[in-house]
């Protein structure tokens, strides 16, 4: 497992994350709180995540009502493994669609919960989960820069932003003497390129981390999709395939056919391509994995070792043109 410093946070990331989005739910889909992986079965994919030198696992308040932060408290608890913690704040725990935002004493609340889920006096990583358009920015960066003053907060990120976005909050944390923040962490793979057009310039100009999600865009990705076959009952695409909705056309799966076999002609599986092929883009700093299983990590280990140029990798992004 290679490291690599985030931003200027001074925080040192494994080139992969493990992603908990699936503990107790799938995301922050209150109709899917209890579903996905057991206790157990979270507890598992954490050891061997843990075991091959993951170094932080990411998770937020909303995943599976809470029970994602729980869960990792209590493996924390149990295995005393020194991992960083990252979590995010925007939607409700309790599935509340009223009790959400980023107002300064929503922020303050429930970092207070996360910690206490999580069985932690401070968090190394905290994100914006989503932004908000009904609390002013400064007001937001105000409570977070309270939160890393007294040290419940270690650095602060920002999730699923554009480029407008990004450059209003860093020109008001500059204007105002305000914690900055020192990533981004948003979608990216090769089916969804968006970072591209804006946010990973500015995060390139600005100095800041890229922790992209998603690098095998909810399965797509692995080859398991098939234009005459049914979705698999356990997978994204039928627990909640409304974000990729979209790839279901004669286009995607041409594109996804050519890039098998370009896989194949290196010798390596669909998933470990896609992987590196993010993780090969020079602002990236570490990759989000969310595995179902403990051998599902296996495909994003053998990733770190495929080493991409920028030709291979414009080479199979045209795959998909």
């Amino acid at each position: 497992m290679e490291y690599g410093r985030l931003g200027g946070t001074g925080l040192e990331l494994s080139s992969i994350g493990l992603g908990c989005g699936n503990f107790g739910g799938i995301g922050s889909a209150p109709e899917l709180f209890g579903q996905g992986e057991s206790e157990a079965e979270a507890f598992a994919i954490m050891d061997r995540a843990a075991a091959a030198g993951i170094n932080f696992f990411d998770t937020a308040a909303s995943y599976g009502g809470g029970r994602s932060e729980s869960w990792i408290g209590n493996w924390r608890s149990e295995r005393g493994a020194p991992v960083l913690l990252s979590t995010k704040v925007f939607w409700s725990v309790a599935g509340d669609p009223a009790d959400r935002g980023l107002s300064r004493g929503r922020i303050l609340r429930e970092l207070d919960g996360s910690l206490s889920r999580l069985r932690a006096d401070r968090v190394d990583m905290y994100l914006t989960h989503e932004p908000d358009p009904e609390t002013p920015i400064k007001e937001t960066l105000r409570a977070l820069d309270e939160l890393v003053a007294v040290g419940k907060v270690g650095a602060i990120g920002v999730s699923n932003v554009d480029g407008e976005q990004l450059e209003e909050a860093l020109a008001a944390s500059d204007r105002h003497g305000l914690a900055r923040f020192g990533w981004v962490q948003n979608e990216y793979s090769l089916l969804r390129r968006d970072p591209e057009r804006d946010v990973l310039p500015l995060c390139a100009a600005e100095g800041l981390g890229f922790t992209p999600f998603s690098p095998l865009c909810g399965g797509w990705l692995t080859g398991k999709y098939r234009r005459s076959s049914p979705f698999p009952d356990d997978s994204r695409m039928a627990l909640r395939g409304e974000p990729y909705s979209d790839l279901v056309n004669e286009r995607t799966f041409r594109g996804l056919e050519r890039f098998q076999a370009a896989a194949a002609d290196r010798g390596v599986a669909p998933a470990e391509l896609a992987i590196a092929w993010v993780s090969s883009h020079p602002q990236v700093t570490s990759v989000i994995v969310g595995p179902r299983r403990p051998e599902q990590l296996d495909a994003a280990l053998e990733a770190t070792e495929i080493r991409l140029s920028e030709q291979e990798r414009d080479e199979l992004a045209e795959l998909f043109a």
